[in-house]
């Protein structure tokens, strides 16, 4: 009995650290999903489609390009091939973050690659090559707060969307990517991330002037793990650690 409950003390004190971590996301991803909500409802969808939309798929950028694409009536098949472009890079971090969590029951995993966003996955990187291990309730308490957040600020957006000031103007869209170039930044010991970096945002520059979005997303990853894959780990500058 003792054991168990200083298992499920462990647990609860894990999971609300996850909690503590998922905020910045929280608070940086507010703003776009107000802003889905009240441009899917402009662009023809219900409040309530909205919503399912954002439960269901639970992918901002995919959800964005998704709803640019059904405004334009483009064909079906062209919607879909686009929003695999955006969401490729989660078929590397399902790669990556397999590993760390291939202990969990295959519920628990099914539901842990549901939630996985580009922070969930730096994050949980993170906590694993500290020497930390990646639980459940831990995951959990970190990507739980970020879903249900943005389910509901989607739903209020598209309820409420018309009352919602431009994002622009009021210089919010910028919380989103200063917290992902931090994340970025939080990995510059590993070996070669400085050189998969560079090459990763030239790829993506160039083919956002030449390809255009959304495929300049997939091909700024392809090249960085590309690079990664074809230079030793010593390249970098930084011995890896054994």
């Amino acid at each position: 009995m003792a054991a168990e409950a200083i298992s499920e003390g462990r647990a609860k004190s894990d999971f609300w650290d996850g909690v503590r971590l998922s905020m910045p996301v929280v608070v940086a991803s507010a703003p776009f999903a107000l802003l889905f909500g009240a441009i899917a409802v402009d662009n023809g969808f219900s409040v309530f489609e909205a919503f399912l939309m954002s439960a269901l798929i639970f992918g901002g950028a995919s959800q964005m390009v998704g709803i640019e694409l059904f405004g334009q009536h483009v064909q079906p098949w062209l919607i879909v091939l686009s929003i695999f472009a955006v969401n490729f890079r989660h078929v590397l971090y399902s790669a990556g973050i397999g590993r760390r969590i291939a202990h969990w029951p295959i519920i628990s995993q099914a539901l842990g690659y549901f939630i996985l966003t580009d922070p969930q996955f730096a994050v949980a990187e993170a906590r694993a090559v500290s020497g930390k291990t990646v639980g459940f309730a831990w995951y959990l308490g970190l990507g739980l707060p970020v879903y249900v957040f943005w389910v509901v600020e989607s739903l209020l957006g598209a309820i409420f969307g018309k009352l919602i000031p431009d994002t622009h103007a009021l210089g919010i869209d910028f919380l989103l990517p200063i917290y992902f170039l931090g994340l970025v930044l939080g990995f510059r010991k590993r070996p070669l991330w400085l050189p998969v970096v560079i090459a990763s945002a030239a790829a993506s520059i160039i083919a956002y002037k030449t390809v255009g979005s959304p495929w300049h997303v997939s091909i700024g990853a392809i090249a960085g793990v590309l690079l990664a894959v074809i230079l030793p780990p010593h390249h970098s500058g930084v011995e890896a650690k054994r």
